[in-house]
């Protein structure tokens, strides 16, 4: 994955008894400035998983990314998030005010829930008929779209109860979808969008600043309000 899409990689490691976070490991400690030497086994620089993923790269899965700008960069947790869901190559099909878009670009940096069990093949060699057909609906014309009542998550989340009831689910209203899939990736978002600013702003980051293991969630911001 390019940097460019989801960051520069994070690395934790152990110096000065403490926790310490950047973007790969120096040959100094930066709180002693001392050589940072041989590792034992539990101090050994670990990788921290990278919530976000280049969306185009993502099948048959349902995206979230801000509205405008990036999550890493502009997001500030209250603005707006966009939804849409993927094709087998990596389309983005989205409704807006403008109707059911098909970006080719513009997810390299989302959060994806993917809408496939692995078992589920058939489906997949449907999937993008499936998906095709279902934005070709009347119910997609940009003059039915509302911000509040008829947007981007009413479209996702109508095609993904369509993919649950053909695997044998019941359908979820947006509240138990957002509890069950959307708010366990941002609670992990927002706890890596903290650590990563915190580098970017200072170099390091010790485990007296934000850390991986506890920080706040990504806030008040609306899905689907785009």
């Amino acid at each position: 994955m390019h940097c460019e899409e989801a960051g520069q990689p994070l690395v934790r490691f152990s110096h000065c008894q403490k926790s310490i976070y950047s973007f790969g490991v120096p040959a100094r400690c930066p709180l002693c400035q001392r050589d940072v030497g041989l590792w034992k086994l539990e101090d050994a620089p670990v990788s921290i998983p990278n919530p976000f993923s280049n969306g185009h790269r993502e099948k048959c899965a349902f995206l979230l990314r801000p509205t405008r700008g990036s999550f890493l960069s502009e997001y500030d947790g209250r603005s707006d998030l966009h939804v849409g869901v993927t094709s087998t190559d990596g389309t983005v099909y989205n409704y807006g005010p403008h109707g059911v878009q098909r970006d080719e670009a513009g997810w390299e940096q989302s959060l994806a829930v993917p809408l496939l069990q692995p078992n589920m093949f058939g489906l997949m060699d449907q999937w993008d008929k499936y998906l095709a057909d279902f934005s070709a609906s009347g119910t997609w014309l940009p003059h039915r779209y509302d911000e509040e009542q008829h947007n981007c998550y009413s479209y996702a989340l109508t095609f993904t109860n369509c993919v649950l009831a053909t695997e044998g689910g019941a359908p979820l209203d947006k509240s138990a979808f957002t509890e069950k899939y959307v708010l366990p990736r941002t609670r992990q978002a927002s706890k890596y969008i903290v650590l990563y600013r915190a580098v970017v702003q200072h170099g390091f980051c010790v485990s007296d600043c934000p850390t991986w293991d506890a920080s706040p969630p990504l806030g008040e911001g609306t899905v689907g309000g785009c």
